[in-house]
């Protein structure tokens, strides 16, 4: 159950980025950025990659520091905590964690199906940092 809960928070967070990305650039660019989006222009400028990679990553870490989730973990009752000790993992681990979703992404997301077949339900970010994902009304 642990695969499916988490592609639902995970879909919550994606919509909630949407949701203050968009908007954002849509300030900042003009509709002219809808159609460089469209064509799979790149990054229109340095406000564009501080709002669609910086900002997401900082405010990632943060809400896992301190809430031990993002709000889609949250809905679900989900928080991350360290695999050994089952306490709040260091701000280092969380950043390995965050950057360890490359690999959990190559190739073909294996990295993330393998929490539905792992005994832990970890991924391979989760493996790499040294976290775990645990339900609190479980």
């Amino acid at each position: 159950m642990g695969f499916w809960k988490r592609l639902i928070a995970f879909l919550i967070d994606v919509f909630i980025l949407v949701v203050v990305t968009v908007p954002l650039l849509l300030a900042i660019y003009g509709r002219s950025y809808l159609k460089l989006a469209h064509e799979g222009g790149g990054i229109a400028g340095v406000w564009d990659f501080l709002i669609q990679y910086v900002l997401p990553t900082i405010a990632v870490i943060v809400f896992w520091r301190y809430r031990g989730a993002t709000p889609g973990k949250m809905a679900i009752s989900a928080r991350i905590v360290d695999a050994k000790t089952g306490r709040t993992p260091s701000t280092g681990k969380l950043v390995v964690r965050y950057f360890a979703y490359l690999v959990s992404m190559l190739p073909l997301f294996i990295g993330f199906i393998w929490i539905g077949i792992d005994r832990r339900k970890q991924g391979f970010h989760d493996k790499i940092a040294g976290t775990l994902v645990i339900y609190d009304n479980d």
